[in-house]
């Protein structure tokens, strides 16, 4: 009985899913959706070429000193970094000295890190550690909203990882601001860029909180003579934000192509193995059962001392 009512009520259920997609199908087919400004303009990341990039790829550290240095003078006043700590940076070719420098002088790093006064207790400041991660540029997320017109500026450690085109989307984004298109308020006069966003048709929705960061060309001084064009720049920095995801990018691959080579390798031996021990082998069929001549010997004899004839 149980399992008659079990019959009913998934067959029940298969005929509810049924109709639901009958219906659907028959509703998108009549009524199509309407198109939308976003599906229309919005745009891939555009493809960006870095030293990182494939299986053998290696990280350009001249090319990541630049990154940081778009990122500290740049996008530190509103993004942070929380992942990634100050003697990280020695990965970058700086020295204990230069990292040292880096998170404790004003000249480079002015956000100081929450501590505790040990002779009162009461919460305080101080210059960082280059044990300390690199400290938020706000206290909290009320701050940080109340700073860029309610908009919550994300993290950059992992924005690579967490953005369909990683450094590709970053530098596009970067480099995509500019006038809505003509045909776009044409064809959809409702979607006019409200007030306090920006046009960037790199972004989902087509409208960004964010506004330029990269303006002009010369915006940062590289210390190494590299011409600072703002294409250059979002280059830099989008190189940077890949090291600062994921810092042992380079360690890994190494370690994939040893593993890549020995199973190679061992494919190899085993191959060859195989032809000088196996290939060569014969198999020998013994016969078994009453048609083995040892069992055909042993019957005749049985069956004379029986005085069993034929």
């Amino acid at each position: 009985m149980v399992r008659v009512i079990g019959f009913f009520v998934g067959a029940a259920f298969a005929l509810v899913l049924l109709i639901s997609l009958f219906v659907g199908v028959s509703e998108y087919v009549s009524s199509p959706p309407a198109p939308t400004a976003e599906a229309e303009f919005h745009l891939p990341p555009k493809p960006l070429h870095l030293a990182s990039d494939g299986p053998f790829g290696h990280f350009d550290k001249k090319q990541l000193q630049r990154g940081l240095k778009v990122y500290t003078e740049v996008c530190s006043a509103c993004h942070g970094l929380d992942h990634v700590a100050f003697r990280d940076l020695s990965q970058l070719g700086y020295n204990e000295a230069q990292v040292k420098n880096y998170a404790s002088s004003g000249n480079y790093w002015k956000t100081e890190v929450p501590d505790i006064n040990p002779d009162t207790g009461e919460a305080s400041t101080r210059k960082p550690l280059p044990s300390d991660h690199f400290p938020p540029p706000f206290p909290n997320e009320i701050a940080a909203r109340a700073a860029n017109n309610n908009a919550l500026p994300p993290d950059l450690s992992m924005i690579v990882k967490a953005r369909e085109g990683g450094a590709a989307y970053v530098h596009s984004i970067l480099t995509g601001y500019q006038n809505q298109p003509a045909e776009l308020l044409k064809k959809f006069p409702a979607s006019k860029t409200p007030a306090n966003l920006h046009y960037n048709p790199y972004f989902a929705n087509l409208n960004i909180a964010m506004p330029p960061p990269l303006t002009t060309d010369g915006q940062v001084t590289y210390d190494d003579g590299t011409k600072p064009t703002v294409d250059q720049m979002a280059t830099d920095v989008s190189a940077f934000l890949v090291w600062a995801a994921e810092p042992n990018l380079e360690r890994r691959h190494s370690a994939g192509i040893a593993v890549v080579v020995f199973l190679l390798f061992g494919s190899i031996l085993a191959f060859f193995a195989y032809k000088n021990v196996w290939a060569e082998a014969k198999r020998t069929v013994r016969a078994t059962g009453p048609l083995d001549p040892e069992n055909v010997a042993k019957r005749k004899s049985a069956s004379r001392k029986a005085g069993i004839k034929g």
